[in-house]
């Protein structure tokens, strides 16, 4: 048992380092658009808004990613489909490049590339606060939380996490049709990410520590007020680091939700989203060197 989680914390090494240097496939030949797709049909085909269908149509989207684990076995190339470092980091890079240009129009207008919220009336705090959010709870998302899930149950669970995630993003968000329908794929993912965002803030934690003191009272006093109990404390850890102030007033079409506010400091610039960046590729490795050295250990012993 032991030697099966060192090979798969090295298959989390390794599929960490495939991501960064692959770009991603195009959605016709990407396993989760493909899983998006069916799971669209599910949902057309079974809908209504009730819980007990949202359960039925969670349950199956895992029985999906999980089968699909057990028939790929290779954790390595399971993490490589559910990790998406890269493609997260470029689209901050690229929102806070237009920024530092002083082109607002063309921020906003990437912004929905990363995130859902109605990015016309924002300034520049605005969408850099939107940006450095993303990053941190993607970071969580779709790096911290399949590389877990993967050295705990190997391939069916990178994947069958790929799935709950996929689903809580097409179902699990707040509105009259998925309300009911979409509560299953959203608590579900919520108990999915709880450890690996706490292993995120734990990672930022380390990764600054002359910040300490920022990153825990942001996370101690701030993060409860947060909707999410993941994203808050990803957020919080981040906002800490860096010194700023996240959170505030968002619009979702029609719906303006008031976020409570994260961390003190300056409200966030297009040199923010830079850090922040920095900061996620430094939790996400001090993560990764944790998980590799953990392994490597333990097989020692076993072996001694």
């Amino acid at each position: 048992m032991t030697a099966t989680l060192a090979r798969r914390a090295v298959a989390a090494c390794a599929a960490s380092t495939l991501d960064r240097l692959l770009p991603e496939p195009p959605n016709r030949w990407h396993p989760v658009a493909w899983f998006g797709t069916t799971m669209t049909e599910v949902e057309r085909q079974i809908w209504t808004n009730q819980r007990s269908r949202g359960v039925l149509y969670t349950a199956t989207g895992v029985a999906i990613g999980f089968g699909a684990g057990r028939l790929v076995r290779s954790t390595t190339l399971a993490l490589t489909v559910a990790v998406a470092a890269r493609q997260l980091g470029e689209t901050g890079d690229s929102i806070g490049a237009h920024l530092l240009d002083r082109d607002l129009p063309a921020a906003r207008e990437a912004l929905p590339s990363l995130v859902g919220r109605d990015p016309s009336d924002l300034d520049e705090a605005g969408v850099a606060a939107a940006v450095v959010e993303s990053l941190a709870e993607n970071s969580v998302d779709a790096v911290i939380a399949p590389l877990f899930w993967g050295v705990v149950a190997g391939a069916p669970g990178a994947l069958a996490y790929r799935a709950i995630n996929t689903m809580d993003a097409m179902v699990g968000h707040r509105s009259e049709r998925y309300e009911s329908f979409g509560w299953a794929s959203a608590r579900l993912d919520d108990v999915a990410n709880w450890i690996p965002a706490r292993l995120f803030a734990a990672a930022v934690l380390i990764a600054h520590p002359s910040a300490r003191g920022r990153i825990l009272r942001a996370v101690r006093e701030d993060s409860p007020s947060h909707p999410s109990p993941n994203a808050g404390v990803a957020e919080s850890a981040v906002a800490g680091a860096l010194g700023i102030e996240l959170g505030g007033t968002l619009r979702y079409g029609d719906r303006v939700e008031h976020r409570p506010r994260l961390g003190q400091g300056p409200r966030p610039t297009g040199e923010s989203i830079r850090r922040a960046r920095q900061t996620c590729d430094r939790a996400q490795a001090v993560v990764l060197a944790a998980t590799l050295i953990a392994g490597l250990r333990q097989r020692r012993k076993d072996t001694a």
